[in-house]
């Protein structure tokens, strides 16, 4: 069973690359939104909670989230795939403790490596495409900068424990699922 976090910039291609390594192993996708969003339709009491929160405009908070991804994994017997989570090192250490209650552990990493200037061309052309407005220049330098501060510190955290895959995502996206695999295949 294989528990691997994709982990890279916005605009890295990480839903492209998540949807070959779920198919390619048989994973369990799980995204933190997607989550949240089945809690709320299948309304349960969590999904309830989650929803006055929301409705109330504010984050849900780490802790719904956790237990959300913590219901994920005892109910999982197949592996994962994170995507969107961890998102900081508190969270990373989070998710291995919960992993460890399930005697499980992270089996790797998968980073996307994409130079700065081509994270900003891809989310600039994907505005134009999908007419997403929060892909504007100004935006999309304030979400790379928080990701820097905040998020590029998980990658530490997994390097250490040397779980860390670092793939170029730059190139054509069979070439990138093929580094990713041969990558993978390594482990075992």
């Amino acid at each position: 069973m294989k528990d691997i976090v994709i982990f890279g910039a916005p605009g890295a291609g990480k839903g492209t690359q998540s949807e070959f390594i779920v198919e390619r192993y048989g994973l369990t996708h799980v995204s933190t939104g997607d989550l949240l969003r089945k809690e709320i339709a299948d309304r349960t009491p969590l999904g309830m909670r989650i929803k006055s929160i929301m409705d109330a405009g504010q984050l849900v908070n780490d802790d719904i989230v956790v237990e959300m991804i913590e219901n994920t994994i005892a109910n999982n017997t197949n592996g994962i795939l994170f995507d969107g989570f961890p998102r900081n090192v508190a969270q990373a250490r989070t998710l291995d403790t919960l992993l460890a209650n399930h005697g499980r552990s992270i089996t790797c990493m998968v980073q996307l490596d994409v130079p700065r200037e081509e994270l900003v061309r891809r989310m600039l052309e994907r505005a134009k495409v999908s007419g997403r407005s929060d892909d504007n220049e100004e935006t999309i330098q304030r979400r790379l900068a928080e990701y820097e501060e905040k998020t590029l510190p998980v990658a530490g955290h997994y390097s250490r424990q040397n779980k860390r895959l670092l793939i170029n995502g730059t190139g054509a996206v069979a070439d990138i699922s093929s580094a990713i695999a041969a990558a993978i295949d390594k482990l075992n």
